[in-house]
């Protein structure tokens, strides 16, 4: 990018504070997206045969590791879209370095804020969950053990989104479905969206959540950016939503992923119990803290102590999982984090990948 709009992206980003990996030349084939009339899928770049393997040396499954090919960038990046500084520019290849440096034996993918749904054009948001989708299936296709899919769709479109959940799993063998916190003035508990839960807790689904910039919160605070603050408040306020609407209760199949924690919900648990008890909400008999339990919660920006330490006070092990926020994030911040805490082998070993082949037990063929 020019060096303006590369010193605007460093000092504004969502997400990190420092650069990441450089782009490679990207070459566009014609066949593949014309079906959905977003122009060409780009080529995924090979990498040398040994970056490929997945060795005894890399165990960890990063479950929250983005993929962002240009074609999403342009989309996202549109004027009136409100999405900010682009994302850090990324290819397959940069991912595979980064997964072989960290020690990352599987990533699975999954899109970059702000999706693919903009407002009320239903076709844009269904051609280019597709293109993505597929963009993505051909990677784990093309990098076998390496990459797993959470698949995109858009909820507030629930009969496209019923048709791309069909073509994700059925025919792309997505490995989940990846939702983000909210779509405009809906959180994730909202009634509209439950053809699309009927069909995913049909399915027993993994559905990761990732934060987004929500409508309410655009710069309410001079010089903090909506991820330092928002993303992780937008997380907890959908989680809540999820409960005490009685969705996750309706829908119990369905076994979600949060990111980053779990956001700030850790630290708000006494006050959502008190306001369970002020309801006496009969979907939430013993309160909400065994639904919040049920849910899994990765550790990526969520691995300082205080935040380790309040997230297991909420959740056992076996609910904790390891992601990196690629390219956002890389994976030493959150080895050091597991690190600095120090937890015994065992654990250590369930958060990095047991739990996730428990979720996930395609990867263990991979």
């Amino acid at each position: 990018m020019p060096a303006n709009s590369a010193l605007k992206f460093f000092r504004t980003c969502r997400c990190c504070e420092s650069p990441r990996a450089s782009p490679t030349r990207r070459t566009f084939l014609a066949a593949g997206a014309a079906a959905v009339g977003l122009g060409t899928i780009p080529a995924i770049s090979r990498v040398a045969p040994a970056n490929a393997q997945v060795g005894a040396a890399k165990p960890r499954i990063d479950v929250h590791h983005h993929f962002i090919p240009q074609f999403h960038v342009e989309a996202m990046m549109a004027p009136g879209r409100r999405a900010g500084a682009p994302p850090p520019k990324w290819s397959p290849a940069s991912s595979l370095e980064e997964m072989d440096k960290s020690g990352i034996a599987t990533a699975i993918l999954s899109i970059a804020q702000p999706g693919v749904w903009y407002g009320n054009n239903v076709e844009e948001a269904r051609g280019l969950a597709r293109q993505l989708n597929e963009y993505g299936a051909k990677m784990v296709r093309d990098y076998p053990g390496r990459f797993g899919l959470f698949a995109v769709i858009a909820p507030p479109d629930a009969q496209g989104s019923l048709r791309e959940i069909e073509y994700a799993f059925d025919t792309l063998n997505a490995d989940g479905i990846g939702l983000l916190t909210s779509y405009q003035d809906k959180y994730l508990g909202d009634p509209s969206f439950a053809p699309v839960y009927e069909e995913l807790n049909r399915r027993k689904a993994v559905v990761y959540v990732h934060p987004t910039t929500p409508d309410c919160c655009r710069g309410l605070v001079p010089g903090i950016p909506p991820a330092s603050i928002e993303y992780a408040t937008d997380s907890t306020r959908t989680i809540a939503h999820l409960v005490f609407s009685g969705t996750a209760t309706r829908f119990p199949d369905i076994r979600w992923i949060f990111s980053h924690s779990g956001g700030t919900l850790p630290f708000l648990t006494g006050r959502f119990i008190r306001l369970a008890e002020e309801r006496k909400q009969t979907n939430l008999p013993d309160g909400p803290l065994p639904e919040f339990r049920k849910f899994h919660y990765e550790l990526a920006q969520g691995n300082t102590p205080g935040q380790i330490a309040a997230l297991l006070k909420m959740v056992s092990i076996s609910q904790v999982l390891y992601g990196t926020d690629y390219p956002f994030r890389d994976g030493a911040e959150v080895n050091r984090g597991i690190a600095d805490w120090g937890f015994a082998a065992d654990d250590q070993r369930a958060i990095e990948r047991e739990n996730a082949l428990k979720l996930l037990p395609r990867l263990k063929a991979g």
